[in-house]
């Protein structure tokens, strides 16, 4: 039931006499309400995440987590992440601003730039953040003009790891981090700058399922981080696979806290003294709250191929057509009619296919779909590609479906335009 609705944007809500997640008839109260498309997440599925991985290393004496902005970073998503206890993993300084924006102290946040200016990296050590640098040209410049300036060293283990080509980011071609084969060249560098490394850093990969494979690099690091007597915290990044539809398989990150929590300890007692023991989950903790609804503008039959035709495309969900993702898609509004064969095609002029021959519960026009794990790298990627508008955001939090985001509308799409004719 609607309790009350205000269209001014800090105060649209919607109050559900409901506990827990989130069923179909709020989804679909929600789109009635904020319209389609719409992304809407579950704080209470990202609570659930975050404990699940604190609970997992609570054999560690010192643990941060830090969570990845890049995934989702909607400042209401950042805020209820931070108030959980999380730390920040930024990849740009607009990264770092929206942190500090969202009231975290500098000192929880971690920079992890790729290709970035040295003037971009001045500006935000500036800010009391903590750098982490992988390219031993931009470590000696850096060193040279910063020595006094701590520092945390990404290192490339060369494993190839995670799910899909794009997004393994430690195997031996990969643009990301210090070759572990260049630690003497390194140190090198850090003994002439007198820079002070304090934390040591990896990520190898996103979708890792296969626990031995983190830790087999996790003992490259180890034996890296040996070469370093003032280090403060270790960085193992994150990666760690999510289910993306009923019974799909998952990291299984009990099992990689027991073993990993073991062997940590154990080195920080050889190190002497105990060490932070840090992770920069984005995906682990948004993906599975998220929930992408769109309307079935048409059903179009070919000869080989029955095509439901959504108000939406790759502008606002590009995970499938980018990386090969495969999402669950459910038909909330016909749920259990007689499942046929689709595929999910968006409205944008080019080949936008969300999924090929899919089975789904009878779609007809004006039917709403729901596409599952839309919580992280979704709208976080949208565009104005075709001129269409980005898709509003939503929140369900203490029981309410709360907008986030705007829906964007015309003046969005021309505000920093310049009419050079009409000056």
């Amino acid at each position: 039931m609607i309790l009350l609705y205000i269209i001014q944007i800090s105060e649209v809500f919607i109050s559900i006499c409901s506990f827990g997640s989130m069923n179909n008839s709020m989804l679909l109260e929600a789109v009635k309400n904020f319209e389609s498309p719409l992304y809407i997440y579950d704080s209470n599925k990202i609570k659930k995440q975050y404990e699940r991985l604190i609970s997992s290393f609570s054999a560690v004496k010192q643990l941060q987590i830090n969570y990845a902005v890049k995934a989702l970073s909607n400042i209401s998503i950042l805020k209820y992440i931070i108030n959980l206890g999380s730390g920040i993993d930024a990849v740009s300084i607009q990264e770092v601003q929206l942190a500090l924006k969202c009231g975290i102290k500098p000192t929880k946040i971690i920079y992890t730039p790729n290709g970035v200016s040295m003037n971009e990296m001045k500006k935000v050590s500036e800010l009391g953040v903590k750098i982490n640098i992988d390219n031993l040209s931009v470590l000696e410049d850096f060193g040279n003009k910063n020595p006094k300036i701590p520092i945390c060293i990404r290192i490339n283990p060369h494993i190839m790891a995670g799910g899909n080509s794009k997004i393994s980011v430690g195997h031996i071609d990969s643009k990301f981090g210090i070759s572990i084969h260049q630690i003497p060249h390194l140190l090198r560098i850090v003994e002439n700058t007198k820079i002070t490394v304090n934390g040591i850093h990896m990520h190898t990969g996103s979708d890792i399922l296969d626990i031995d494979v983190f830790l087999r690099a996790a003992e490259i690091l180890f034996e890296a981080a040996k070469n370093f007597n003032q280090l403060e915290f270790i960085d193992f990044g994150s990666g760690f696979k999510v289910p993306y539809f009923p019974n799909d398989s998952e990291t299984n990150i009990e099992e990689l806290g027991e073993k990993l929590s073991e062997r940590f300890n154990e080195f920080c007692k050889n190190y002497g003294k105990d060490l932070i023991l840090m992770f920069e989950p984005g995906k682990f903790l948004v993906s599975e709250a998220g929930k992408f609804l769109c309307k079935v503008n048409s059903i179009k039959q070919t000869t080989s191929t029955v095509f439901a035709q959504v108000d939406s495309g790759f502008n606002h969900f590009l995970r499938p057509m980018m990386y090969g993702a495969s999402h669950h898609i459910e038909n909330i509004s016909n749920p259990n009619d007689i499942e046929r064969y689709y595929s999910i095609v968006g409205y944008i002029c080019e080949t936008d296919t969300f999924a090929s021959n899919r089975k789904i519960s009878t779609i007809n026009n004006g039917d709403i779909l729901c596409f599952n794990n839309a919580g992280a790298y979704c709208h976080t990627m949208s565009s104005n590609y075709n001129s269409r508008y980005r898709p509003a955001e939503a929140l369900h939090i203490n029981d309410e479906i709360r907008l986030i985001r705007k829906r964007e509308v015309f003046k969005d799409l021309i505000k920093n335009q310049i009419d050079i004719f009409n000056q």
